[in-house]
């Protein structure tokens, strides 16, 4: 059996946010069966040196610091005619890296991460397999941005979501198989795409339900209900959802639950998230070491999310957790679970009257919680999601 090339856009340690969660446990899994080399690119130092903590269960490690400006990148995209996404991963260094490895050990298989990876998948593969993870189908993203944004500003997504949607239609076309997070988005892309089942398939995110444990952060009972968000919070649909809940909902909620408070738990806020915390009774903590302890102390968990692509990892953590959640449809689309068992869906003041009755009858959350932390463990277990992976990659 060869050896595996693992490309990935953000080097998947520590596996603190989405991308990274599903990537390292991905990752984990093939390098227990086979060897691999990984190369990718890292934001910051400190992700550079977190990430030697992998060198364990790889044969290699090759790591760039992404220090390209987004004016830089949109220069570069301009005059190439190629997409944003795509220029600011663009990296001379890795495609050398690329290509020595590819020279000089007994590689098979190339398992790129994220679409942007597989511009350093050479054209010329001699016969090795490519399989590629696009997560979800990013360029439908952009299109909802262009729809919903004037000026100068909704010009350019329109352009990256028609450039982006052609690159990873071709991309698609050219790899042995595409994994997509869930059969929503990868039926998305079948059709879009023109492509059959055996080449778009759906490779489900899970959860480590023994880190997710509840039984490990009892709650604080008798403090003021706190309703909890979590996520990256420099990234736009997270900004916009903390953004129309705070302003919008919220006060709705308090006007029938004066002391609750709202929590908006997550990296890199934006001044416009930061601001936030001005409004009565809203908390933005930035980065936190865990975001455990702030779940298991949410009253409701809340994802209220307009845009989302994919699986909402914050949903399946805050179901581990045997929290009542309250999404949006957006944040709940990809999510195999039962509305009113599981979870509430719900958007707008509908969302607000769903969390005000969680609030008055918490003996309701509770039990939608148990619910929701026993589906969790049923049908979204790493190891379970995984094995359909050992066939395509020719280790099952």
């Amino acid at each position: 059996m060869g050896e595996l090339m693992f490309l990935a856009h953000r080097i998947p340690f520590p596996p603190d946010r989405g991308d990274r969660i599903r990537s390292f446990h991905i990752l984990r899994h093939i390098a227990r069966r086979r060897p691999v080399h990984l190369l990718g690119f890292v934001d910051h130092e400190a992700d550079r040196k977190a990430a030697k903590e992998l060198l364990p269960m790889l044969a290699s490690l090759h790591i760039e610091i992404r220090d390209k400006s987004r004016l830089r990148a949109g220069i570069e995209a301009l005059m190439l005619g190629e997409p944003v996404s795509v220029a600011a991963f663009g990296s001379r260094r890795i495609m050398r890296m690329v290509d020595e490895l590819l020279a000089t050990r007994p590689i098979d298989t190339i398992f790129a991460y994220s679409g942007q990876m597989a511009q350093f998948v050479p054209d010329d593969r001699g016969g090795r397999r490519f399989i590629m993870d696009f997560v979800d189908v990013d360029s439908e993203k952009f299109a909802a941005y262009g729809a919903s944004t004037r000026g100068l500003m909704g010009w350019v997504n329109r352009r990256e979501a028609r450039l982006l949607a052609d690159y990873e239609n071709s991309i698609g076309r050219w790899a042995d198989v595409n994994l997509f997070v869930s059969e929503a988005e990868a039926a998305l892309f079948r059709q879009r795409a023109g492509l059959a089942v055996a080449h778009v398939r759906a490779l489900d995110n899970g959860i480590d339900a023994v880190k997710f444990d509840p039984s490990g952060f009892p709650r604080v009972e008798g403090a003021e209900p706190m309703l909890v968000f979590t996520g990256q919070m420099d990234y736009r649909p997270n900004v916009e959802a903390v953004d129309w809940f705070a302003r919008r909902t919220f006060p709705a909620i308090r006007a029938k639950h004066p002391s609750t408070l709202f929590a908006i738990v997550g990296r890199d806020p934006t001044p416009a998230v930061r601001d936030l915390a001005k409004l009565k009774n809203v908390i933005v903590t930035g980065a936190v070491p865990d975001v455990r302890p702030w779940i298991a102390a949410a009253a409701v968990v809340v994802a209220p999310l307009d845009i989302a692509r994919g699986v909402q990892n914050k949903v399946l953590e805050a179901m581990a957790m045997a929290r009542p959640v309250v999404a949006s449809p957006a944040a709940f689309e990809g999510i195999d679970a039962v509305p009113g068992e599981h979870l509430i869906v719900a958007h707008g003041y509908d969302m607000a009257n769903a969390v005000s009755h969680l609030l008055a009858e918490p003996a309701e959350g509770h039990a939608m919680g148990r619910a929701a932390r026993a589906h969790v463990i049923a049908r979204y277990d790493w190891e379970a999601q995984l094995l359909a992976l050992d066939a395509m990659i020719g280790d099952g």
